[in-house]
């Protein structure tokens, strides 16, 4: 099973992966900077190192990081686009450097542009992304997203536009947000629909690691707010069915829970919970 949560870098690298391990994760995301700023110093061959070393220690299987929220690569404005395709081609550079699996990234906006246009913009900068970076190990993957505002991922087929003919780009499933999105996985049949539809418009070869997150708010509400496991308007059958998917075996599955309180420990335990309860009943 690889599951595990999103790591504080606080301190150091090694300690997000030695949080990680602490909680029994087999699965980590991190920063690799400040999500918040542009430029970050360097990683240093020691930091890479220590890292590396603590991930194999930790017993961690995939680790993965996600970008800074300034990257807009559907940006119509040409020097935000142009400083964003930059910063990006650097932080995938920062994965490749601490050996990371993917870099996970929210599909861009076109802003007032049209989503038509935005398509045309990101598809510009992977493409110039994946030329300046041929044979990095770290992969990225576009993350299904809500729906606020002119923001692209939010509908399979949107995102399969964005992804196609890009054989070395995967997706992230963000629970929360294809909630959010519209797609309702609370039922048996409503969450064998969406795989289907999923697999139907980008295939499920594409979908590369879970974001496991409940939702604040109801079905197709279009709004990005996470909560805990269980606890939200998704409930625990859509986590059951997916802890227990055997297409998604081998597909690593990370909390982006609220942070107060400690919950992470709380949430892993409760799909953890799920997965063997499952198991148990025999449900797939």
């Amino acid at each position: 099973m690889l599951l595990g949560a999103h790591m504080s870098i606080a301190g150091g690298y090694h300690l997000a992966a030695e949080k990680g391990g602490a909680l029994g994760c087999t699965a980590i995301q991190v920063f690799t900077k400040n999500e918040r700023q542009w430029r970050a110093k360097p990683i240093s061959d020691e930091e890479a190192s220590r890292f590396k070393s603590a991930v194999t220690q930790q017993g961690i299987k995939v680790a993965f990081a996600h970008d800074t929220y300034l990257h807009n690569l559907a940006s119509p404005n040409p020097e935000l686009w142009r400083k964003s395709v930059d910063a990006f081609t650097e932080e995938l550079g920062r994965c490749e450097r601490l050996g990371l699996d993917y870099l996970v990234s929210h599909p861009g906006s076109p802003m007032t542009s049209g989503a038509d246009a935005g398509i045309g913009r990101m598809r510009e900068a992977l493409g110039e992304i994946l030329d300046r970076t041929k044979g990095y190990r770290s992969r990225i993957l576009l993350e299904t997203t809500a729906g606020q505002g002119a923001t692209l991922g939010s509908r399979f087929d949107e995102m399969a536009k964005l992804v196609q003919g890009f054989d070395p780009i995967g997706v992230c499933f963000d629970t929360c947000h294809v909630f959010a999105a519209g797609y309702d996985l609370r039922t048996r049949p409503g969450y064998d629909g969406v795989m289907a539809e999923f697999d139907k418009h980008i295939g499920l070869d594409r979908l590369r690691a879970f974001h496991m997150n409940d939702s604040k708010k109801d079905l197709g509400c279009r709004v990005d707010r996470h909560e805990h496991i269980g606890r939200g308007f998704i409930g625990r059958d859509a986590f059951k069915f997916i802890m227990n998917d055997p297409r998604f075996a081998a597909v690593p599955k990370v909390l982006e829970t609220p942070k107060e309180n400690d919950m992470d420990p709380v949430n892993l335990a409760v799909l953890r919970t799920l997965a063997t309860s499952s198991e148990k009943a025999g449900v797939r």
